[in-house]
C-alpha cells in the first residue's frame, strides 16, 4: 500500500501541510516500514487547477490514499474518482499522522473539506 502524506518538509519529522494541491512536499510512503520517497509539488504555484493536477499526478504515482488536512472540490473529484480515499483533518508531524492514520483515527472524507480557492494566496 503507498499513502501520500502532504508535508511542510521532506522527512517524517515535517508537520503536516494543510493544503493538498498547494502543498509543498509529497511524501509518498509505505505506511507498514515508513520507507518514503519525498516529491517537491509541481503544481503548487499555479494561479488554477493545482488540486486537480495534484490528484493526477497522484494516479500516476499509484497512491491508494492521501492523509491532509484539507482538499478541495477539483482534487476530491479526482481522487475519488480514481478510487484513491481521502483522510482530511490530519495536522501535527508527518510521523504521528501516519501513525494516527494506521490506528484508524481519520474517517474518510465523503466530500470536500474546503472550497475551490483554499490556499491560494490571499484568499
Amino acid at each position: 500500500m503507498k499513502i501520500c502524506v502532504t508535508s511542510t518538509g521532506k522527512d517524517l519529522d515535517s508537520e503536516v501541510d494543510p493544503r493538498f494541491g498547494r502543498c509543498k512536499v509529497f511524501l509518498l510512503l509505505d505506511p507498514g516500514n515508513l520507507q518514503f520517497e519525498a516529491l517537491e509539488n509541481p503544481h503548487g504555484d499555479f494561479t488554477g487547477g493545482a488540486g486537480i493536477q495534484s490528484g493526477q499526478l497522484m494516479i500516476t504515482k499509484g497512491v491508494n490514499a492521501v492523509l491532509t488536512g484539507n482538499v478541495g472540490p477539483n482534487a476530491y473529484q479526482v481522487l475519488s474518482a480514481a478510487g484513491i480515499k481521502v483522510y482530511t483533518g490530519a495536522s501535527g508531524r508527518v510521523k504521528e499522522a501516519v501513525e494516527n492514520y494506521k490506528l484508524g483515527k481519520y474517517k474518510t472524507a465523503d466530500s470536500p473539506s474546503v472550497g475551490s480557492k483554499f490556499g491560494m494566496p490571499g484568499k
